[in-house]
């Protein structure tokens, strides 16, 4: 793996937001953000703000596990990248991957397996495979690891991933942007090795965090009655974004 360029934490989550602002949570949003989320301004520490505060609405619960002295990079994969790359374990990969999570031993059994095929993950997988095959691909993926030697999982990106091997291996090289977060902690993420420790610790912090006061946009916006509607500063945005396109 190549480290091509460290990033700051605000592309990674904005790049996560992009990815994510399908989401029926988002529905809301949609109108007053999505400029800000499409079109992101790296340099406006308000704009940062935001995306993190709608990145968290859905996944600060993960974004959370994370190791404080993450530091991110956008990284250059090879083939022998891919042979060590994970899924992490979720319920729907835990049917499809018969005990092994490496990426690599997924798409073998998704190509092999009946079983797999009666999974409702693998059918969204064969779709976005269709559509890898047909349409160019312009997103990210997140990996998070130890060092560049390590085993990596992915964070994001789980489904693509593993659409992009089931056309070629070489799409997972040049396809997309790949986003990987390193850590000498990444051990204690339940993210990257799934243990009971990680997993309690985990359950306290989503417990501690059931009423997300970092997923607030509002409270981003401004504080007490002086905070600023949405609206009103999402008006302001369309407005600017007007300006400059003239």
């Amino acid at each position: 793996m190549i480290l091509k360029r460290r990033i700051t934490e605000a592309e990674v989550i904005a790049e996560f937001l992009r990815n994510e602002f399908y989401q029926k949570e988002y529905d809301k949003d949609r109108e007053e953000f999505e400029n800000l989320v499409l079109d992101p301004d790296l340099a406006d520490e308000a704009q940062n703000a935001i995306r993190r505060a709608l990145l968290y609405r859905r996944r600060g619960h993960m974004w959370r596990e994370l190791p404080k002295d993450t530091v991110w990079h956008e990284v250059e994969i090879d083939a022998e990248d891919l042979k060590r790359i994970r899924v992490f374990p979720r319920a729907h990969w835990r049917k499809i991957s018969n005990g092994s999570f490496l990426l690599s031993e997924i798409v073998k059994r998704i190509r092999d397996s009946s079983v797999a095929k009666t999974d409702p993950a693998f059918s969204k997988i064969q779709l976005l495979r269709y559509r890898l095959q047909r349409d160019s691909v312009n997103s990210a993926v997140l990996l998070i690891g130890v060092d560049e030697e390590q085993p990596l999982t992915i964070l994001e990106g789980n489904h693509r991933l593993a659409a992009a091997m089931l056309v070629s291996p070489r799409l997972v090289h040049t396809g997309f942007r790949v986003l990987c977060g390193l850590s000498p902690h990444m051990y204690e993420s339940c993210w990257y090795d799934t243990n009971i420790p990680n997993l309690w610790n985990y359950l306290k912090n989503r417990l501690n965090n059931l009423v997300d006061k970092e997923a607030d946009v509002q409270r981003v916006l401004g504080n007490g009655s002086e905070a600023a509607p949405a609206s009103a500063f999402a008006s302001e945005m369309a407005k600017a974004h007007k300006v400059e396109a003239k």
